[in-house]
């Protein structure tokens, strides 16, 4: 069973599921992944500061997780 992701994980968590999320998360502008931010920042928290739909976010990871199985 893929692991499924919320909106409510920390990036730094969400990361250490799959490294392949790192490209969905520069693909939006989110280049936080390696900042000090990434470490107690939830995926929620991280697209209301870059004006990103969190939903459509959690979605395409947890796409991306089911197809990476």
């Amino acid at each position: 069973m893929a692991a499924t992701v919320t909106k409510d994980m920390i990036i730094a968590d969400v990361i250490a599921i799959d490294r392949g999320i790192v490209p969905i998360l520069m693909q939006i502008g989110m280049h936080c992944v390696g900042c000090p931010s990434a470490q107690g920042e939830t995926l929620a928290e991280a697209c209301m500061v870059h004006g990103k739909d969190v939903d459509e976010l959690v979605n395409d990871i947890n796409e991306y997780l089911a197809q990476a199985k």
